[in-house]
């Protein structure tokens, strides 16, 4: 399993993509977190309050949902990261393959 970490502009934003993720099947789930981004634009510090999103995906999905993200995010260059999860309980990893394999 992989989870995939991207950030959006609002809560909303995150639901929304989040439900087209899932509707592409190209997931088995999403978490979605509000949060407080600090990052350098030019020589400035910005604060924004953002949203994050884990999403859960196999490695054999993730060039696909990679796509998917960089095509509808609407950030015009996502942070699109994947995270390799090394231990995943049985059942889940058995149902998550039926769901987002088809």
């Amino acid at each position: 399993m992989v989870l995939v970490y991207t950030t959006c502009q609002t809560i909303d934003e995150a639901k929304e993509l989040g439900r087209r993720v899932l509707k592409a099947r190209v997931a088995s789930g999403v978490d979605i977190w509000p949060i407080t981004t600090i990052a350098i634009e030019g020589e400035e510090l910005k604060e924004l309050e953002e949203a994050v999103l884990f999403i859960r995906t196999n490695e054999n999905k993730l060039a696909e949902l990679e796509e998917f993200l960089e095509k509808r995010h609407t950030h015009s260059v996502p942070f699109v990261a994947g995270i390799d999860v090394r231990r995943l309980n049985r059942t889940y990893r058995e149902w998550m393959s039926t769901f987002i394999v088809r």
